[in-house]
């Protein structure tokens, strides 16, 4: 009897995992063929080699986290705040996801750090996710100074808050957390 082939995005994905608990170091075809109990002459049958298999990595990371995210955020209609909650609300539940976690933003930033390349993809993903953001907050906001502020303090709440070990003079995470989306979006 034939084994089912494992697919494409599998590699992708457990690349991505990978990618987020060891750095692009930890990307290599025995141990990823390993932990998806398969041979890795399977994956000679999608890429060509390491390098194309991150490549495409990179290709879905960026796409989950700016088109796919704002397709979703775009396809409940409704006004700036009505899809700026959404957006705050769908990217909290992305927050343990192989390819749009907040792990696998963290490991991406440390490895632009370290390969040019990867540092112009980071740009380009950021400046994608800002300039929606611009897009959003600046319906309702006159100011410009005002929307790059919000748009600022959204985007380091994103990344930054999974940083933060301080507590919050008696209010829980999710508190502030709410508090924080209250104000942005006043």
């Amino acid at each position: 009897m034939a084994h089912a082939r494992t697919p494409r995005g599998r590699w992708i994905e457990e690349g991505l995992r990978v990618l987020a608990v060891g750095g692009p170091e930890a990307v290599r075809i025995e141990s990823l063929a390993q932990s998806l109990s398969v041979s890795k002459g399977g994956f000679y049958g999608y890429f060509r080699n390491r390098d194309a298999l991150l490549a495409e990595m990179l290709d879905t990371w960026e796409r989950e986290v700016t088109e796919a995210v704002i397709e979703e955020v775009e396809s409940g209609g409704g006004n700036a705040r009505t899809k700026l909650d959404r957006l705050f609300t769908l990217v909290a539940s992305l927050g343990t996801e192989a390819v749009t976690g907040t792990a696998i933003d963290l490991a991406i930033r440390d490895w632009a750090r370290r390969d040019e390349a990867v540092a112009r993809r980071l740009q380009r993903v950021d400046n994608r996710r800002m300039d929606y953001l611009r897009s959003l907050f600046g319906s309702f906001c006159p100011d410009k100074d005002d929307v790059e502020v919000r748009c600022m303090v959204t985007f380091s709440v994103r990344i930054g808050s999974h940083f933060i070990a301080a507590d919050h003079g008696g209010r829980s995470r999710a508190e502030v957390m709410e508090l924080t989306r209250k104000w942005l979006l006043r």
